[in-house]
């Protein structure tokens, strides 16, 4: 065994503090569990992908010994890539903009990857296209997986991320809601859970203004949609606000002892806001992306709840 046999497998875990409101249980018997990527080794939901994608290229003959694997990130992925790299003995530079915390940065770096920081205003966006344009000039080089175009993406969490959830509620489930950065946590796992059960809503989270700080997701009509993304995937469109979602990452912290970061706070947000509207009794499952020890450094953990 080595450290890439320890990714997916990960435990679905019940949120019982966080579920309630004012000392009120949620109405109409209604849990609310999540899926606790940050168990994965690196840290991410994103070891998934990246293991799929990275062993897919090895296989397909694409990355092969000298090739160096390159890719833009917004923080996971390159991570990802480079404990992957170094397990597998493959350089890695990874793209990505300046304002990615110190500790991912950090993170990347001791795991021996290079890193290019591109301009914060053009966001991920930026980083992919540097990352394009270089791999492209260079294809003798670099081995691309492009996480935004890999159907190894999403295919990973139709094997992996949705199985395991159907199989952890029972197929009890009623309901699942997630972000969406590359989309592919997303796609994956509500096709393979429409598959499994057609009544099933799945629901995707996406920020509500193209100006937030929900690191890792993209609001996704004022960016760059990956090429497998597909809108009419999901039965709805949830919006939430940055700032409710970092009192939710200082509330699982503090009342669940659970640290997550922004990402997996705005996806637990938007299952309470769904879990409002919901008359009856129902199980709904959602994702908790990363560990919060890559944003130990961000501001939002001062604030009040």
């Amino acid at each position: 065994m080595n450290i890439l046999d320890l990714v997916g497998n990960t435990p679905l875990l019940e949120l019982p503090k966080i579920s309630l409101d004012a000392g009120k249980p949620r109405p109409g018997g209604i849990s609310l569990y999540a899926k606790a990527e940050f168990c994965n080794p690196s840290g991410s939901v994103k070891d998934r992908a990246a293991k799929a994608m990275i062993l897919g290229g090895i296989a397909e003959g694409k990355l092969t010994p000298g090739k160096t694997i390159i890719d833009a990130t917004s923080g996971n992925t390159g991570i990802a890539y480079s404990m992957m790299g170094a397990v597998l003995g493959f350089p890695v530079k990874v793209f990505l903009p300046s304002n990615a915390s110190a500790e991912r940065k950090g993170i990347m770096r001791q795991y021996g990857a290079e890193i290019v920081e591109t301009s914060p205003l053009e966001g991920s966006d930026g980083a992919f296209l540097a990352a394009k344009e270089e791999a492209e000039a260079h294809p003798e080089k670099y081995f691309y997986p492009n996480q935004y175009n890999n159907d190894a993406n999403w295919k990973a969490h139709y094997q992996g991320t949705g199985l395991e959830i159907w199989e952890q509620t029972q197929g009890k489930l009623t309901h699942f809601i997630c972000g969406m950065g590359t989309s592919g946590t997303f796609m994956g796992t509500a096709r393979r859970l429409k598959e499994l059960k057609a009544d099933a809503a799945v629901i995707a989270v996406q920020p509500d203004s193209p100006f937030h700080g929900i690191e890792g997701t993209k609001h996704m009509d004022s960016t760059i949609k990956p090429g497998f993304y597909d809108e009419n995937q999901g039965d709805a469109v949830l919006e939430v606000n940055t700032e409710e979602a970092y009192g939710i990452a200082r509330r699982l912290a503090r009342e669940e002892g659970i640290h997550v970061g922004v990402s997996s706070a705005a996806n637990v947000l938007a299952a309470l806001k769904l879990a409002e509207t919901l008359e009856g009794p129902g199980v709904i499952v959602t994702i908790l992306c990363d560990t919060g020890m890559r944003y130990v450094s961000d501001h939002f953990w001062n604030g009040s709840l």
